[in-house]
């Protein structure tokens, strides 16, 4: 008789839990997103910080949510798994689809890259050496995820504290000083309608989303946690909670040092803000800074993202072979290896900017249906334990079921083109589901698999 492949060992705490949501969220977005957010509002200081607080409290929405969906069903897949339970095997694939081909490899790519950019300003780079960088950077990111979750988790943990530390300190700093001399001094804001400010801010949440984006990723090591029952929820909340408070602090230090007018001008607002400060020394250090953080973001990744492909596949409706645990390190590391090639891939010809540029916001169209899961499980399992429960139910779930549909509205409105080519990616991904299931058994479920609804 076929026996069940091997799960995946529980080794992560919540102090993990706490540093793979702070090191999946904050990538470049802190250094670079205040002066796009300020830009779209006009300078407008007050309507920029609103944007912040509501995307931070849209985020927390969601963690609480996702918080009572970990605990209550702690595998390995997390967001795939709500979505399959609740709404089926389809929906649920197109997820994972979409997050192997573009959302999740096109992020490590945009890392990648990323990172070759802040070490160029510490190190001259040659045109050869700016190729090889992201691939090399993703090679060695991915080695050590295959060689394990307990070593990666480490490695994370440890660029997050330095990255928090630093941030943090800059933000002390920037705040303490106050306005630099020579910092240009904001305007009166310009005169716009009701009905343009609300458009504007709309376009300025879509950054400030793209910021905070990450923090649904850690449901994805939710069946390698210690006592998820108890684990999962805490570290998903304060993590959320964290980077939310970390994001609206380092705006306000930027606002005061450089003035709204300041950032607005701004395409690397931490780097001007330290120089305005402290001098151009001090500003050379933002890129040690963002280094650290980009490649804490993309490890994060690495180590999140291919257990939803592991799930797929013992679910049987994606490559066999990526259903393996590697019998020495735990891992399923084939499922990590080849999410990495094709990250490579994307690096590599430059194509990860187009697809995440069509696909990103088709993204909370799953993270909606995810959220919206909760409600299926409180019908249909009633009984299961629930250690942790969303407060507010329903409210809390609805609202960010409801903003999540907003924001895919509105993009399919604001940019109907991009909208209806990201859909189309998606919607590919529906003829590869049905031949998968369709397949012979050497490329089917793996031993043990069982069926799900479609």
């Amino acid at each position: 008789m076929n026996e069940r492949p091997p799960a995946l060992a529980r080794v992560l705490s919540l102090r993990d839990l706490i540093a793979i949501v702070f090191g999946t969220v904050i990538g470049s977005g802190v250094f670079i997103i205040p002066g796009t957010v300020l830009r779209e509002v006009g300078a407008r200081v007050d309507v920029s910080l609103a944007v912040w607080v509501v995307g931070g409290v849209l985020s927390l929405l969601g963690a609480l949510t996702y918080g009572e969906l970990g605990a209550m069903q702690p595998e390995a897949g997390g967001l795939y798994v709500y979505i399959r339970d609740a709404f089926g095997s389809l929906p649920a694939f197109l997820y994972g689809w979409s997050l192997f081909f573009v959302i999740g490899s096109g992020s490590v790519a945009t890392l990648a890259v990323a990172s070759t950019l802040y070490l160029g300003k510490l190190i001259p780079l040659n045109a050869p050496a700016t190729h090889l960088v992201p691939l090399v950077v993703i090679a060695l990111c991915a080695i050590l995820n295959v060689r394990g979750t307990r070593q990666s988790a480490t490695v994370i943990t440890w660029m997050t504290v330095t990255k928090i530390v630093a941030i943090g300190g800059m933000t002390i700093a920037l705040l303490a000083v106050g306005r630099a001399p020579g910092a240009v001094v904001p305007p009166a804001p310009p005169a716009m309608s009701a009905l343009a400010l609300f458009s504007a801010s709309g376009l300025a949440m879509i950054a400030t989303l793209w910021a905070y984006e990450g923090w649904q990723y850690v449901t994805f090591s939710a069946g390698e946690t210690r006592d998820p029952q108890r684990t999962f929820p805490r570290g998903i909340i304060i993590g959320t909670a964290g980077v939310v408070v970390l994001y609206l602090l380092a705006n306000v230090a930027y606002i005061r040092v450089l003035g709204g007018a300041g950032v607005a001008r701004s395409d690397r607002v931490a780097a001007d803000a330290v120089g305005a400060a402290f001098g151009p020394v001090a500003a050379a250090t933002i890129a040690i800074v963002a280094e650290i953080a980009v490649l804490s973001a993309l490890n994060s990744v690495i180590l999140t993202a291919p257990r939803v492909f592991y799930a797929m596949a013992r679910d049987g409706v994606f490559f066999r072979r990526l259903a393996e645990v590697h019998p020495r390190f735990g891992t399923p590391a084939f499922a990590i290896l080849t999410s990495a090639v094709w990250a490579m891939l994307l690096a590599a010809t430059g194509t990860y900017e187009q697809l995440l540029t069509y696909v990103i916001f088709s993204g909370w169209i799953f993270y909606g249906l995810g959220a919206l899961s909760v409600f299926w499980y409180r019908r249909h399992r009633p009984d299961v334990p629930r250690p942790f429960r969303v407060p507010g139910y329903p409210v809390t779930p609805a609202l960010f079921v409801v903003s999540a549909l907003a924001l895919v509205i509105n993009t399919m409105f604001g940019q109907p083109l991009r909208a209806a080519i990201g859909l189309g990616i998606v919607l590919l991904g529906a003829p590869a589901f049905y031949a998968w299931r369709r397949a012979p058994r050497g490329t089917g479920p793996a031993p043990g698999a069982r069926a799900n609804r479609s």
